[in-house]
């Protein structure tokens, strides 16, 4: 069996899911495709498997595949594709995405799912991606993609509409949301045994029901906890809570991702929002700066004193895997298809995250039904912006990135039409050729 992983220049990551494979005897010898454009990293990312393989017992065999002339190959025969990658990385591309913006007056957190750093992220990463897709409709029409790349539900929007293979979109927050939740609020000891239903889309899935291991609903105790909690303005997570207050459910992703996602929390005209909520403006690209540093730092440090054993991460990947090749049945939170109205009060061509069967037929999503109104309205101002810029990715027209940028919640809520459109004609040109043309 050959599992590619595309973007394998992100060490860390590829260290993680990689080493979860070797984990496991139903992957453990298969043959690991380690694809990037990026020599150096793709060799760092070489050293510290090829240890870890030999550590593990030597099962299976790493492969190295460097520039789009060795992507088909590296493809090739696969049965699973993971993809991991960031087109134009840090530098130069989400510098720009922030400071462009911010020459407008329009300030991000994170600036990789939505907003205008989100639309650019997609709008630069889809092209790539359809290579991939056109690649492995020739070489591995059969195997399945599992996206890890940002933004999650344009770009997994994006292969489900517009390809032929088969993608599902993975995402850990749905993992951690609710011991998030519980541990936050001090009430640790309802974790054991929990039963849960998530659904909604990408990082800002809802948990819409959660009970302890008697059948005892926990949200009117949790509703209580977050009102007391929310009133803390050195509280990490103010804005989910506020979620709670305000809409009645809380949300999968962390609140300075959600800041920026409606048009409540980063505005100009009321700065001390800033503080009341613990919003980290520029917080991605702080992260960036750091993980460049600690990573150099640990590579190093990593040749001198060798690698150490890989315990199994709780990543979805290496689990999909081997409950497929096992026919073990597992359940995820994935990100497909509205196909058949899996969530029926959310449109039918969007990007929905919710429970899935794994087994051996594959990833099969579950009916939901409705979300709560207010929940799928929330919803939809992000869907009508991921659709938009999943059609300008298609079309290629430069009205459909206005449209997208103009449908911004937050971006909406700062700037007006004409500006808007000034500044995604600026990033456009700050992109160069990291964009195609648009018309």
């Amino acid at each position: 069996m050959k599992i590619t992983f595309m973007g394998a220049g992100s060490t860390v990551f590829a260290r993680n899911v990689i080493g979860d494979c070797m984990c496991s005897e139903a992957l453990r010898d298969s043959v690991f495709a380690l694809y990037d454009i990026d020599g150096d990293r793709l060799e760092e990312s070489r050293v510290i498997l090829e240890a870890m393989r030999k550590a593990k017992g030597g099962y299976g065999k790493i492969e190295c595949y460097l520039g789009a002339e060795q992507r088909k190959e590296a493809l090739r025969g696969a049965t699973f594709v993971i993809n991991a990658i960031q087109v134009g990385l840090y530098d130069p591309c989400t510098i720009i995405d922030f400071e462009v913006p911010k020459k407008y007056g329009l300030r991000q957190t994170i600036g990789d799912t939505l907003g205008i750093g989100g639309i650019m992220r997609a709008l630069r990463t889809i092209p790539v991606m359809k290579d991939f897709a056109n690649d492995m409709e020739e070489v591995c029409p059969d195997a399945i993609f599992l996206n890890y790349t940002n933004p999650m539900a344009m770009l997994s929007g994006y292969m489900q509409r517009y390809t032929a293979i088969e993608t599902v979109g993975l995402c850990h927050s749905v993992q951690v949301c609710s011991r998030v939740l519980l541990d936050s609020l001090d009430m640790s000891d309802k974790l054991d045994g929990r039963k849960e239903l998530i659904a909604g889309i990408n990082h800002m899935a809802w948990l819409l029901e959660i009970k302890d291991k008697n059948g005892v609903d926990l949200y009117p105790e949790i509703r209580k906890r977050a009102l007391a909690k929310a009133v803390d303005p050195d509280y990490w997570d103010n804005v989910r809570l506020d979620y709670i207050r305000n809409f009645g459910y809380y949300c999968t992703e962390s609140s300075e991702h959600n800041a920026e996602y409606n048009n409540f929390y980063i505005k100009s005209q009321y700065p001390e929002l800033i503080e009341r909520y613990n919003i980290p403006l520029d917080e991605y690209p702080r992260r960036c700066e750091n993980q460049i540093a600690a990573w150099k730092e640990e590579y190093q440090q990593l040749l001198k004193e060798g690698v150490k054993d890989h315990e199994r991460s709780h990543e979805y990947a290496s689990y999909i895997m081997e409950s497929i090749v096992t026919d073990t049945p597992y359940k995820i939170g994935g990100n497909v298809l509205n196909k058949g109205g899996l969530i029926s009060n959310l449109p039918r061509e969007a990007c929905v995250e919710v429970p899935c069967l794994v087994d051996g037929r594959g990833v099969t999503p579950c009916y939901v039904g409705n979300l709560p109104v207010q929940c799928a309205a929330m919803n939809m101002t992000n869907i009508n912006v991921q659709l938009l810029t999943i059609e300008a990715a298609h079309t290629l027209k430069k009205e459909h990135i206005y449209q997208a940028a103009m449908l911004d919640p937050h971006t909406s809520s700062e700037l007006d039409i004409d500006t808007i459109k000034a500044m995604v004609d600026d990033l456009i040109v700050a992109h160069g050729d990291y964009l195609p043309k648009y018309h």
